[in-house]
């Protein structure tokens, strides 16, 4: 059993104010392997005012010292990378191929982009005889999820670091373990002290006095949409930046000249990486109604495909999903939609056979899906995908951005076609054609996907405050 009951605060790894210990189980076995603490109002007063003690320094910071500080960075990153694979994999499931070649792979990529935006960013402007100035927002609120945990860290503290903020990170409690080696790794590239602070807990105990700190200045959440709009409330009392990054349930268009085989067999495989954890999962798949049995076999031969199993064994394609929250969840959702006339064309209910034990969910794919059933409205974020049939290009558009959400899309088809339909869908993101992730692109959501952006400049910008000096350049 692993001991993490401390959390790093001002540089120092210290005690809770109050003991509250909670145990973080792994997925696969259903045990218990480690042990933190669940933090309180008292530790988030501490690691607050530690962070707003450093912003006074850290703040007038030179970019040249931020960049070698984030070269350190990555440097020690480098060197725990085996570390953070095989906590991520423990802790949350992740297959170990797919930890070491995506889930610990971004934070590098977080992390080099980041480094390559700073060394160029223009913090001044002179229009006139007025300088316009980019400076630090203060001190950052960072609560994040667990599903792609290193990933939603860096991507907010990265950016932070180099725009010389300063920043309390509340990671979620059921996959903490990776949050302490990036905190080690921070304390050993030699991260001032009070510049990251690290608090464990739970939403109530330290997501609530967090985004509702009067001395935190800017709260970055990624989650549910229903945890954003209570970090949105807290935050507003205070009048904080508040960005977002929330659900999805993002549209897989597959247009009548796309190369059937090949989009519905990648879109089969997109849905079930990471177990279907994924915000931006291409959870419905729109086909032509003219090819719809067509798309359903190739899907149900692709998901024969897919092998459920340890994350530790070679040949696993996904391990288990996070706990038994999520299994319960997830399976309750497969129900409503048989329930609800859906056609079942692989998975269901129930574990897959063989594995008795841990989180597995089969993986599932519901054909000849209306867009008013519960399983083509609601996150399920496990391994189910939804094929629905449309008509035409005009009603797939429809059906794509018939949806609360507004996360990602993807298009498949003709380039110029593809094009043209990915401008008319209302989504932060769109993939054509099987494009993969970009770091240096924007991500975030439309609607209730969220508001703010991450990754990029785009991401860097948003910790910024805007400054205008007028007279500064009169003679």
């Amino acid at each position: 059993m692993k001991d993490c009951r401390k959390f790093y605060i001002n540089g120092q790894w210290v005690d809770p104010v109050k003991a509250n210990d909670f145990e973080v189980i792994n997925p696969a076995t259903e045990e218990p392997f480690a042990k933190i603490s669940l933090g309180s109002a008292a530790d988030v007063d501490k690691a607050v005012a530690a962070a707003k003690e450093a912003f006074k320094t850290y703040s007038r910071t030179t970019r040249e010292e931020r960049m070698a500080l984030l070269q350190k960075v990555i440097e020690v990153y480098q060197k725990r990378y085996d570390d953070i694979v095989t906590t991520i994999s423990e802790e949350m499931g992740a297959p170990l191929w797919l930890s070491k070649a995506a889930q610990a792979a971004t934070g590098l990529g977080h992390l080099a982009k980041t480094l390559e935006i700073l060394k160029d960013y223009e913090f001044e402007e002179d229009r006139g005889a007025t300088r316009i100035a980019k400076e630090p927002i203060g001190v950052c609120g960072f609560i994040t999820p667990w599903n792609w945990p290193v990933n939603q860290i860096i991507c907010k503290v990265a950016p932070a670091l180099a725009a010389g903020c300063t920043m309390v990170l509340k990671p979620s409690e059921v996959a903490p373990l990776n949050a302490h080696i990036l905190a080690e790794i921070f304390d050993e590239a030699g991260v001032p002290k009070g510049v990251f602070n690290l608090v464990d807990g739970d939403g109530m105990g330290v997501g609530v006095p967090l985004s509702s700190h009067p001395d935190v200045d800017m709260v970055s959440f990624t989650g549910s949409t229903r945890a954003g709009i209570a970090v949105a409330k807290n935050a507003a009392d205070t009048v904080k930046r508040v960005a977002q990054e929330l659900g999805g349930k993002s549209a897989n268009v597959i247009l009548e000249d796309a190369d059937l085989q090949k989009a519905v067999s990648g879109g089969v495989m997109s849905m079930m990486t990471n177990s279907g954890q994924s915000c931006n999962a291409p959870s419905r798949m729109l086909v032509p109604a003219s090819r719809h049995d067509e798309a359903v076999e190739i899907a149900r031969a692709t998901a024969e495909q897919v092998k459920p199993g340890d994350p530790t064994a070679e040949g696993t394609t996904i391990g288990p999903v996070v706990s038994e929250v999520q299994f319960n969840k997830i399976q309750d959702l497969i129900q409503k939609g048989i329930d609800e006339g859906a056609q079942l064309v692989a998975g269901g209910v129930g574990r897959p056979e063989g594995l008795n034990k841990g989180y597995y969910v089969r993986p599932t794919i519901f054909a000849n899906v209306t867009n008013d059933m519960t399983i083509a409205r609601e996150e399920i974020f496990g391994p189910v995908l939804t094929i629905l049939p449309y008509k035409d290009e005009a009603e797939a558009i429809e059906i794509a951005n018939d949806t609360v959400y507004g996360l990602s899309g993807y298009v498949s088809g003709e380039p110029e076609h593809a094009r043209k339909v990915a401008a008319q869908l209302r989504t932060g993101n769109v993939h054509i054609n099987g494009a993969g992730p970009d770091f240096g692109a924007p991500f975030g959501g439309y609607k209730q996907s969220g508001n703010g952006r991450e990754w990029g400049d785009h991401g860097f910008e948003e910790f910024l405050e805007v400054k205008a000096m007028l007279g500064y350049t009169a003679a």
